[in-house]
């Protein structure tokens, strides 16, 4: 019967795709990580994965394992937690890059304090391509902001806090021209990739401020925006991140904008039922109440 050790190499498999990106992840050889996924499919009697030359993919099969598998997984590492006062095992989380700048961040960092024990792998990556992860089992969970679409009926979002959305400006030009001027200068739009769910925010802040752009480049970081502003290649439309000192930035500069306030609402994207929510509902309610 197969161990604990090659559940969780099938899931690593899962999650990047690669016997030999599972491998680096969990610390064996690309050959033991491929003996152990032939010893699971041997013992279950399937094929778990559609296989080519340049990947892996999971099939059917293999996609309905993927919870059952993470709940025998979670049942083995809460083993004596009734005896314990805190989380302890391990939750693969997704996290926008610019959660981790935002109130998330420190909250995370609480939360480890809080449980020791706990382990939390991040994965990085966009909103839209963590709703898929989360429903096919490769993810526990995501930070993520609020879909713009209908969520599939078994997935759930709980909004932990929110930003607002702000126009920056390089500070070289903050003084000398108001919003107005900005806008009809040619100072150039510096936008986040539009097919993303922040992208779709940014696309309402203009559209209810009524603001005429001029646009230039395209980019799906918020950080590198920042950057591009700073250095007065553009000006842009972003969430104000919480872990940034916008007062004390010399480089760039929060112009008002006339409208209403557009709101980023960041929150946890899982499953209505996995086997990682009883950490799932600890860290929403630690976040919560640390706010």
């Amino acid at each position: 019967m197969s161990s604990i050790k090659i559940l969780k190499n099938f899931l690593a498999v899962s999650r990047h795709k690669s016997v030999a990106a599972a491998a680096r992840e969990i610390g064996l050889t690309a050959a033991a990580a491929g003996q152990q996924l032939q010893q699971l499919e041997a013992d279950i009697g399937v094929d778990l994965f559609d296989r080519t030359k340049r990947s892996m993919t999971l099939n059917h099969q293999g996609k309905s394992l993927i919870e059952p598998i993470q709940e025998i997984i979670a049942r083995y590492e809460a083993l004596g937690s009734d005896f314990k006062s805190e989380l302890s095992g391990t939750i693969v989380l997704g996290a926008l890059v610019s959660t981790l700048m935002g109130a998330f961040g420190s909250t995370l960092n609480k939360i480890k304090q809080a449980y020791p024990s706990l382990e939390v792998k991040l994965i990085a990556g966009l909103s839209s391509d963590f709703l898929d992860q989360v429903l096919d089992g490769s993810l526990d969970a995501a930070i993520v902001t609020e879909s713009p679409y209908t969520l599939p009926q078994h997935v759930q979002w709980t909004e932990l806090y929110k930003e607002p959305m702000i126009m920056i400006v390089p500070a070289t030009i903050f003084k000398k021209r108001d919003r107005s001027e900005i806008l009809d200068s040619d100072l150039p739009f510096i936008r986040f990739e539009r097919n993303t769910w922040t992208g779709h925010l940014v696309d309402q802040t203009i559209r209810t401020n009524r603001l005429s752009i001029k646009e230039g480049m395209e980019l799906n970081s918020v950080e590198a925006i920042i950057e591009l502003v700073r250095q007065g290649l553009g000006y842009s439309i972003i969430p104000k991140l919480a872990n940034i000192s916008w007062a004390s930035d010399r480089q760039l500069k929060i112009k008002d904008l006339p409208g209403r306030i557009i709101y980023r609402k960041v929150g946890l994207l899982e499953r209505k039922k996995h086997g990682r929510q009883n950490i799932t509902q600890a860290i929403k309610q630690h976040f919560l109440a640390n706010l």
